[in-house]
């Protein structure tokens, strides 16, 4: 073994090791005694709000998606600029989407947890167990959630960047960027059918289905949309998206046939070119990743199997327990 693999592997080990020990002192039960409501307190927010506002699931499950694969579940994305941290993670170009729903569960939850158990409940646990509740409320499967994670004193918009996946990413680049947070072409599969709810906006995919040419796209390059998507489906997309310059609110749902359902007709629509997103096609047409596609779109229980044990995976991505980190009074700032 050639000393810079030798290198490679000691760090790999050592990081192995270190989120093995983290993640072993987070227990099912963690608040059994400090905090008993702690899971009905979570479950009544997370219901009201679902219920008031139906897009809270997506939102809250995009939040916590992007706290975690950056820099672990340390609900370092809840942290709002101040003078002496003026770029946190929230106001990364990536961040600055994501929906005011889930930011407001997280206060409903946190005040009602700090007047039922103050200075008990890390916020990384509140976002980490509302998402898995909300998950469920939207038609997904229950997975287990571990507690006791502590939440990050640092949150650096330069630190992200990097570590999310975007739009119009390649096969290769989303392979590569998830197997650097320990996580196989099939996780990363699973883990992407969270776009069976929610939206996305049309800035982000708009270069595809307006003025769209390619060196390999020439017969029918006048209609000015990826030839990937169904030709209903783009010019469906070009009408609805017609004024996101002035408007860039503007969106559209990322399954357009069950948008509000946890379900598996988002890898069905893959095949039938009704995928939204550059990524979404992507990850059908490739030959890598395209067995995970098919398999999850004949087998819903497969899908919602995979997508458990990924999510569960995922929630102990670089946790902080007792020193590493502090209970935050407030989500979105340090004590």
């Amino acid at each position: 073994m050639s000393p810079p693999r030798t290198v490679f592997f000691l760090l790999l080990c050592s990081s192995l090791y270190l989120f093995l020990v983290e993640s072993s002192k987070l227990t099912l039960d963690y608040y059994s005694k400090s905090c008993p409501r702690f899971a009905q307190i979570v479950q009544d927010v997370v219901t009201n709000k679902q219920i008031t506002s139906p897009t809270t699931a997506a939102a809250t499950l995009r939040l916590f998606l992007h706290d975690c694969l950056p820099n672990g579940c340390d609900a370092s994305i809840l942290l709002s600029p101040t003078p002496f941290n003026p770029s946190p993670e929230r106001i990364s170009d990536i961040n600055l989407s994501l929906p005011g729903d889930a930011f407001d569960l997280l206060v409903r939850t946190k005040t009602a947890l700090e007047l039922a158990c103050p200075a008990t409940v890390s916020c990384s646990d509140i976002l980490s167990v509302a998402t898995r509740d909300l998950v469920i409320m939207a038609g997904g499967p229950y997975y287990h959630v571990r507690l006791g994670r502590r939440d990050s004193r640092l949150s650096r918009a330069s630190l992200v960047e990097p570590f999310l996946p975007r739009a119009n990413m390649t096969v290769s680049q989303l392979i590569a960027l998830f197997s650097s947070r320990g996580f196989t072409a099939q996780e990363m599969v699973a883990l992407v059918g969270a776009h069976t709810i929610g939206f996305s906006h049309c800035k982000e995919f708009s270069a595809a289905i307006y003025n769209y040419s390619k060196s390999s796209f020439s017969s029918s390059g006048s209609s000015g949309y990826d030839p990937t998507y169904n030709p209903r489906f783009a010019q469906g997309l070009q009408k609805a998206c017609s004024n996101f310059r002035k408007d860039p609110t503007l969106s559209v749902f990322n399954d357009i046939m069950s948008p509000s359902k946890f379900d598996n007709l988002y890898y069905k629509n893959l095949p039938e070119g009704l995928g939204l997103l550059a990524s979404d096609r992507a990850i059908y047409i490739d030959p890598r990743t395209r067995p995970f596609v098919e398999a999850y779109a004949l087998d819903e229980g497969r899908f919602f199997q995979d997508f458990a044990v990924a999510m569960e995976k995922l929630s102990l991505y670089g946790v902080k327990t007792g020193q590493k980190g502090e209970i935050r009074r407030r989500c979105d700032e340090v004590n």
